[in-house]
């Protein structure tokens, strides 16, 4: 039977579609409370209240409106809080423009069924589109720092370093070894060249 050959990298088998799914689902979920969260403070803080409509509807952000800016601030700053979630369950850069834009495209779906009708609000619009960009953005470059920092293996470098040096600083046996074979050798070279010079001078007297 003929090889099986591998699915290259980043296909389904590396992230099949239940974990896709389940990992859009934990974003939007962390996107709405993070939402939620920082619209009810913003709401008891101002004295306004807190209705489902300033997190699902598309008239509250007026331009016209106090609570209109209050809400498109709020709006971006949750856009910032939620690379952290990106970061968590994502942590792959070049996965981070799917995930955003499928945030936002579902925020559009949700919205579009709680009011009824399409969103008008040309700063409605506006907010999305920004969110989206600077999420994507964001996104991408923390997770582009996290790929890209050192891998440590702990003490373990260290230790074969400091052992590396250790043994370069400190003199073998072998080296010791070799150190006196060589030394034998220098002695054996002289003996020789002794022993030639006496049988020259030994010739030398016969012929006077």
């Amino acid at each position: 039977m003929p090889a099986r050959r591998r699915p290259p990298a980043g296909s389904r088998t590396e992230l099949p579609p239940l974990k896709i799914i389940r990992k859009i689902l934990l974003l939007q979920v962390a996107y709405y409370a993070c939402a939620t969260v920082l619209i009810l403070f913003t709401t008891v803080v101002y004295g306004a209240p807190f209705s489902l409509d300033l997190i699902f509807g598309w008239d509250s952000l007026r331009g016209d409106t106090t609570i209109g800016w209050m809400l498109g601030l709020v709006w971006m700053l949750n856009c910032f809080i939620s690379v952290i979630f990106l970061l968590l369950f994502v942590s792959r850069s070049k996965l981070i423009p799917d995930f955003a834009l499928t945030i936002h495209f579902l925020h559009l779906v949700a919205t579009t069924f709680y009011t009824h009708s399409l969103p008008t609000n040309f700063l409605w619009w506006g907010l999305q589109f920004a969110s989206a960009a600077m999420m994507t953005f964001l996104g991408m470059w923390a997770c582009q720092r996290r790929e890209l920092e050192p891998i440590s293996f702990g003490g373990l470098g260290g230790g074969s370093s400091s052992r590396q040096a250790g043994s370069s600083s400190q003199p073998s046996a072998g080296d010791g070894q070799q150190e006196s074979s060589f030394g034998r050798g220098r002695g054996r070279e002289r003996s020789l060249q002794e022993y030639e010079l006496d049988d020259m001078k030994h010739a030398g007297e016969r012929a006077v």
